[in-house]
């Protein structure tokens, strides 16, 4: 979910054209519970093979990927590590939403109504250790590289792109701007066959916005993250008033009051987090043989369809030089 920004940052629009040539880092979880979400049957349940295994996540994966990279965009995907600590009360309330969803949909289903079915459905996907394992198997036998992350995806995906490894953030959450983000862009990996991209540079939005990045991050402490609740009637809007104000801090100060978080913390997560500089990039050959056995032969996808989309991973091979030519 993360931070609520849409009402005060403007996006620019780009297309696919623009990212022709580029490296961009994509939160792997974000995208994942998309693909959960939206790639379901009509009735609301998930694609699944004949053994029950949910295959809506590698649907996703192949076939987004697969549009992604004959545009000539190169995809890595990062991986979440440990959440801190002070995200486990967002977790715990999105796992009631999840579970009072799931029964909701079950109900849904067996009274015949799809349309309530589907809707409560795609609020109950949820990331299972079997699902990111085989979501990551997936990804090494397209060739495209993934990172693991010490704390949260976005954080590093923005590291990627301080680094010099990537051009670009690919997700949905405002979030990584907080995170040091210089270039965000949002419906890539989930619309990769649409035009509807959105595009957001740090400097800019700071620039248009007339605040420093330590700015955002305590507006975004008033509004509320996933490590701590907002202060009550404060959204965007009021939150940049305040930030012209010069009453952050006061504000802040008034939130901790009534806090159980240490908001130091909570801003120490998004300026100082943790992150894995350690990783290694690989762009690997696509594996067409291992990728029908793996998707046809053990979860029953279409083999015309799998060859055609192994036959878009080609521009993975091509221009196999230095990173820096990619920007």
């Amino acid at each position: 979910m993360g931070v609520k920004l849409k009402d005060i940052v403007e996006p620019e629009s780009i297309t696919f054209k623009d990212l022709e040539g580029r490296v961009v880092s994509i939160d792997a979880f974000n995208t994942l519970y998309q693909f959960l979400s939206t790639i379901r049957q009509r009735d609301g349940r998930p694609l699944t093979d004949e053994n029950g295994n949910v295959t809506s996540h590698l649907s996703g994966i192949l076939y987004r990927n697969s549009s992604m990279i004959e545009k000539d965009i190169k995809p890595i995907y990062i991986f979440d590590g440990q959440a801190p600590e002070l995200k486990s009360e967002t977790q715990a309330k999105r796992r009631e939403v999840r579970e009072e969803s799931e029964k909701i949909f079950k109900e849904a289903l067996k009274a015949g109504d799809t349309e309530k079915a589907r809707k409560y459905a795609m609020r109950s996907s949820k990331l299972s250790p079997e699902i990111i394992e085989s979501s990551k198997k997936l990804l090494t036998l397209m060739g495209i590289p993934y990172v693991e992350a010490k704390g949260e995806g976005e954080a590093q995906a923005a590291y990627l792109v301080a680094n010099g490894d990537a051009y670009a953030v690919a997700s949905q959450d405002y979030d990584c701007l907080l995170f040091g983000a210089k270039r965000v862009v949002r419906n890539l990996a989930v619309n990769s066959n649409l035009g509807n991209l959105e595009y957001y540079q740090l400097d800019k939005v700071l620039r248009q916005l007339d605040i420093t990045r330590e700015e955002l991050v305590d507006m975004g402490i008033l509004i509320g993250t996933d490590f701590c609740d907002g202060m009550k009637g404060i959204g965007a809007k009021t939150a940049l008033k305040l930030a012209h104000k010069g009453q952050l801090k006061e504000k802040i100060a008034e939130l901790q009051k009534e806090s159980t978080h240490d908001l130091n913390e909570v801003r120490d997560i998004f300026l100082k987090h943790n992150v894995n500089t350690d990783y290694k990039i690989d762009w690997g050959k696509p594996d067409k043989d291992k990728l029908i056995e793996f998707m046809c032969y053990e979860h029953g996808f279409s083999v015309e369809r799998v060859t055609k989309a192994s036959e878009r991973l080609k521009n993975l091979n091509s221009s196999q030089g230095s990173l820096d030519a990619w920007f």
